[in-house]
């Protein structure tokens, strides 16, 4: 047993770990290069600070006509936020609403089921206003919240939004699925019309 321990005690002696020892006090360690450092915290101030948001004065120019790129909203002669026309707002269906615009309606009907919180659906409402507009007298456009009317959502099987969908007599048609080209939507709505 004896050479046992004198093995082990010649491994621990030649490991490289530094350990404190009576030759060696922990104070000699923390300045040995083989000791971990921490990074320091940063200094109270050192981190550079934000100023908010900067509003840029521009001279506007008196216009009688609408621009699609003009200013929108202006205060004190500085643009507060700047942004183009938007499409055609759809108007919106409900479960009250829902039989008698959708299911009861003259022609063919296309619904954009969406949700507020959804990036894609905010990107498909400017192509599906257009296409309202495009086709208006020919097809009745709506929106649904799914979040406001998901028994209508459940019913029609719709588990991702957004989602498109044609009726025709009262019937579903067609659907189209995630945020599509307007050139798909088109197709898709000119084998109803």
């Amino acid at each position: 047993m004896s050479s046992m321990a004198a093995m082990l005690d010649s491994v621990a002696l030649s490991s490289p770990k530094i350990r404190p020892s009576p030759r060696r006090p922990a104070a000699a360690m923390a300045s040995s290069p083989a000791a971990i450092s921490l990074p320091s915290r940063p200094k109270a101030g050192a981190l550079p600070g934000f100023a908010g948001l900067r509003i840029q004065s521009r001279s506007l120019a008196p216009s009688n006509s609408r621009s699609s790129r003009g200013p929108r909203c202006s205060r004190n002669g500085r643009i507060v936020c700047e942004a183009s026309d938007t499409a055609l707002d759809l108007p919106p269906v409900t479960d009250t609403t829902w039989k008698s615009l959708v299911l009861k309606a003259d022609g063919p009907v296309l619904v954009e089921f969406w949700a507020p919180w959804c990036g894609p659906c905010r990107m498909l409402h400017p192509v599906v206003g257009e296409i309202a507009d495009e086709y208006a007298g020919k097809l009745k456009c709506f929106k649904l919240n799914t979040d406001e009317s998901p028994s209508i959502a459940t019913q029609y099987g719709v588990r991702s939004v957004p989602t498109i969908m044609i009726f025709s007599s009262g019937e579903k048609k067609d659907a189209v699925l995630g945020a599509v080209p307007k050139s798909t939507l088109t197709t898709c709505i000119e084998k109803f019309l």
